[in-house]
C-alpha cells in the first residue's frame, strides 16, 4: 500500500474571503447602476410615449380644423347665394342644403358665434365697422357681417361684426 495521501484543499488565507467580497461588493454595485439605468429607460420610455400621444392629438386636432374652416368657406357660399336669389324653389334648395351643412358642423361639435345684442368680445368677433346707436349699449353687436364659428371655448373663426358706440353728446 501506498502511503499517498489524497490532496487536500490548499487552506484558505484571510484575503480570499476579503477578495470575494470585494467582488460582490462591485458586482452589486454593477447590478444598482444597471437597475438605475433600466429605470431610467423606462421612465424615458414612458415620457416619449406620453409626448407623442399628446403630438399626435394635437396634429389631429389641427388638421380637424383646418377642414372645418375650409367647410365654413362652402357655408358662406351658400349664405350668399340665399341672399341673392329670390323666393323660390333655388331658395329652398339651397336652405335645405345649408341645413345639412349645419348639421355636419353641429355633430363636430362646432356653433355659430356672433348674434347681434350681444356683448362685443374681441376674442370671438372681428370689428369691421362702428356705428353711433342711440338706443344701445355701447360696444354691443348690432349687426353680423359674417358669422363666426367656434368649438367649445375654442374660436375657429371670429364673427365680423358691426358695433354700436353712442354717439358724442353734442355740446
Amino acid at each position: 500500500m501506498s502511503d499517498e495521501h489524497p490532496q487536500s484543499p490548499a487552506p484558505t488565507t484571510v484575503e480570499e474571503p476579503a477578495q470575494e467580497d470585494a467582488e460582490r461588493e462591485e458586482l452589486a454595485e454593477q447590478l444598482a447602476r444597471a437597475e438605475d439605468r433600466y429605470r431610467r429607460a423606462l421612465a424615458d420610455l414612458d415620457n416619449l410615449r406620453k409626448r407623442t400621444a399628446r403630438e399626435v392629438e394635437r396634429r389631429i386636432e389641427e388638421s380637424r380644423e383646418s377642414l372645418l374652416r375650409e367647410w365654413l368657406e362652402a357655408v358662406d357660399s351658400v349664405e350668399r347665394a340665399l341672399s341673392m336669389t329670390p323666393e323660390g324653389p333655388v331658395q329652398e334648395g339651397l336652405r335645405s342644403v345649408l341645413g345639412q351643412m349645419e348639421a355636419i358642423l353641429a355633430r363636430h361639435g362646432v356653433q355659430r358665434i356672433g348674434r347681434p345684442g350681444e356683448p362685443f368680445d374681441p376674442e370671438r368677433h372681428d370689428a369691421v365697422a362702428v356705428r353711433d346707436e342711440d338706443d344701445r349699449p355701447d360696444r354691443t353687436v348690432v349687426q353680423v357681417v359674417r358669422s363666426g364659428f367656434a368649438i367649445g371655448d375654442r374660436v375657429l373663426r371670429p364673427a365680423q361684426v358691426v358695433v354700436s358706440r353712442r354717439p358724442e353728446p353734442e355740446a
